[in-house]
């Protein structure tokens, strides 16, 4: 495998020559300045006293000075490079935000800033595009509502054996486009740096579960909450409202008939909802945050856009999802910078 280039070891191997030609050059003037010859040195004990000579004032001093300078001039090689290590940290760090990703020019040697002003040019051309996707995707969802909105009332008038079915088509396109817009608006937010609300997960979860009880009824399940006190974070109530809906609805259609799902909140800002169903493991809900991805239990009918919905959200609040296996939980668990104090 080839070894890639190292801007290090090129300036070490370049001051490396350097120093070597630097003292053959000494050599070869201190050679001029004492007239020193091989006809001079054809005697042994001039010989001597010369090589002597060279050691004592030229040869010793060198070698006592290669290691520190070699030290420092490996030192002030990596300082110069440090400013593009530490912005490589930085868009690092940064890997989990889409959109207004920059590298910092601050304290850039000149020489590298032409370089990081080029790639912050493309990444400005690429959040254009984003954007331009991002409101395409919202506009065409928004337009599709108004026919799907119609059709449906058609569909309610109509006396047909396949009207039950054609209408729970139509719902669940209006659900798909429902999660589309959210996803534009919540990329646009999150693009925008809208500040934040203080949100009380207990609140929002009392809110969701009364929205979703019906259907938990209709399936012969039950929906608890376990919420002792307020938990206080900062974000966006409706993302997070819609993040926990998609929790509460695969865990209705992974639990049994007569079964119950809890949704629970505690300190910390977490907001768990469990189920009894067979639990997933770290690598099971990895696959399925992906797009288009749908576990055993998971609706047929759907986009698979659920568990990429709700991880999209939690990024956009510097939090994760994750999953307990032994408790059967899928966990929003936002950061210590959302608490809201």
């Amino acid at each position: 495998m080839t070894r890639p280039p190292s801007i290090v070891r090129r300036l070490t191997a370049s001051l490396a020559w350097v120093g070597g030609l630097g003292a053959l050059l000494l050599l070869i003037v201190i050679g001029i300045e004492y007239r020193i010859s091989f006809s001079n040195l054809s005697n042994h004990e001039a010989f001597t006293r010369a090589i002597h000579e060279l050691s004592e004032h030229v040869l010793l001093p060198m070698a006592v000075l290669i290691l520190p300078m070699a030290l420092a001039g490996r030192w002030a090689i990596k300082s110069g490079v440090r400013p593009l290590i530490d912005a490589a940290a930085q868009i690092d760090a940064r890997a989990g935000e889409t959109r207004g990703v920059r590298v910092d020019t601050t304290g850039f040697p000149i020489e590298a800033r032409p370089f990081a002003d080029a790639i912050n040019r493309v990444l400005g051309r690429v959040d254009g595009a984003a954007a331009l996707h991002e409101a395409f995707a919202a506009d065409i969802a928004h337009e599709l509502r108004t026919p799907l909105t119609l059709l449906s009332l058609e569909l309610d008038r109509l006396d047909h054996p396949d009207a039950g079915r054609m209408r729970g088509d139509v719902a669940r396109m209006r659900r798909l486009i429902d999660q589309l817009m959210l996803l534009a608006q919540i990329d646009a937010d999150h693009a925008a740096q809208i500040a934040p609300a203080p949100v009380d997960l207990s609140d929002v979860a009392g809110d969701v579960i009364a929205q979703l009880a019906p259907i938990a009824l209709d399936r012969g399940l039950r929906l608890a909450l376990e919420a002792d006190a307020p938990v206080m974070v900062t974000g966006r109530r409706e993302a997070i409202g819609a993040a926990l809906r998609n929790l509460i609805e695969n865990a209705l259609r992974a639990s049994p008939e007569g079964g119950c799902v809890t949704v629970r909140t505690s300190a910390g800002g977490l907001l768990a909802v469990r189920d009894e169903g067979p639990g997933l493991s770290a690598e099971q809900l990895s696959l399925l945050k992906q797009r288009h991805r749908r576990a055993d239990h998971a609706s047929r009918d759907g986009a698979g856009l659920g568990l990429e919905i709700v991880e999209r959200i939690m990024r956009a609040h510097g939090g994760s999802l994750e999953s307990s296996a032994p408790a059967r939980e899928l966990r929003l668990q936002f950061p210590p910078a959302a608490l809201s104090g």
